[in-house]
């Protein structure tokens, strides 16, 4: 690509040579997520990836896309963009793994205003932390110049990641009954789910999110820019351990929304609100905006990222792998007979 320049191009307000540099810059931060299925490097019109599917006798393949939201609103006042690509592998492979799917590869996508290549290396070095941390590897992307379109300084960023499970280990929520537990996976924080309110409850500059909160021991700014946990590892080893029924991924809806989105019809979750531990940051965003409970219930994860539904006599055994691998989780309610949905007493 050396011969590759249009002055009229750049005139215009796309720099292609900008572009390149990008690609040279981000790829030490590729080169972290290679597994052995990674069949090519970045660069080409695809990205090639070769599964293993030992000991798989009927592979499916899963996917799942995503952005981030408009929590990058924080990145953008807070000039720190090397985290939010690990929310945006997040939502996607935090997905996928609700099926029982072990993620293989992810590919991103930055729109921007203006390509400083130094910039969107940082954020794709977010990404790779965030495939690394999946355990998938980055095999392409795109990175868009808007001019025009998008203000120069700011950006988005959105995602794409594929998975295999075997069709005969695809979790089965039918076979889900009263009397089993739900066991509530913890949270990092807000994750990225919920920002137009949290941005409407706290007006988003520079002072408001430097301000220390000592019961949050942090300034607001770090503690909403915190990255969404990224739970494959903790669901893997949770589903060699036990039999999984259901996973529920709380993103935007709340518990309201996605819980039920696991369940068979006429069985709710009876969540019990005193077992919920929630998040100083929940607590906060509440007083400070006076939110009704049960809207917070309806919008944020109150500081449970996954949902889990096991049998009752599974429960210790569950939350033993859970913890084992580096995650914390306890029993937070039960599945009834009703056709609520979840029900939070």
């Amino acid at each position: 690509m050396n011969n590759s320049f249009s002055e009229s191009y750049k005139n215009a307000g796309v720099d292609v040579t900008a572009g390149y540099k990008a690609v040279e810059l981000m790829k030490q931060h590729v080169a972290r997520t290679m597994t052995s299925g990674v069949l090519s490097g970045i660069g080409g019109f695809g990205g090639l990836f070769e599964l293993d599917l030992t000991g798989i006798s009927h592979p499916v393949l899963v996917s799942g896309t995503d952005g981030v939201g408009t929590k990058i609103k924080i990145a953008f006042t807070m000039d720190k963009h090397d985290t939010i690509g690990i929310d945006c592998v997040a939502m996607c492979v935090n997905d996928i793994i609700c099926c029982g799917a072990k993620p293989q590869f992810f590919l991103d996508y930055i729109a921007c205003g203006k390509n400083i290549p130094e910039k969107i290396a940082n954020i794709v070095s977010g990404v790779a932390e965030g495939c690394v941390q999946a355990g998938c590897a980055l095999i392409g992307g795109e990175t868009a110049e808007h001019p025009g379109l998008m203000p120069e300084d700011e950006y988005d960023l959105a995602g794409f990641a594929v998975g295999v499970v075997d069709k005969d280990k695809i979790l089965k929520p039918d076979t889900q009954k009263a009397g089993d537990v739900v066991i509530a996976v913890k949270s990092s924080g807000v994750h990225s789910n919920g920002f137009s309110l949290v941005r409407k409850v706290f007006t988003v500059n520079e002072q408001t999110l430097a301000r220390h909160f000592s019961d949050l021991g942090a300034t607001l700014g770090d503690c909403l820019l915190t990255p969404t946990k990224i739970y494959v590892k903790a669901v893997m080893s949770l589903l060699d351990a036990v039999n999984v029924k259901s996973i529920s991924h709380i993103t935007g809806g709340g518990f309201y929304e996605n819980i039920p989105r696991s369940l068979p019809k006429g069985i709710s979750a009876k969540i019990s609100r005193n077992d919920v531990q929630i998040l100083p940051i929940f607590d906060l965003i509440e007083k400070t905006g006076h939110i009704p409970e049960r809207d917070m219930f309806n919008t944020f994860n109150m500081g449970v990222g996954l949902a889990v539904v096991v049998d009752k006599n599974d429960a210790d055994k569950a939350i033993a792998a859970i913890k084992a691998a580096g995650e914390d989780a306890y029993v937070m309610g039960e599945l009834v007979d009703s056709e609520e949905g979840v029900i939070i007493c």
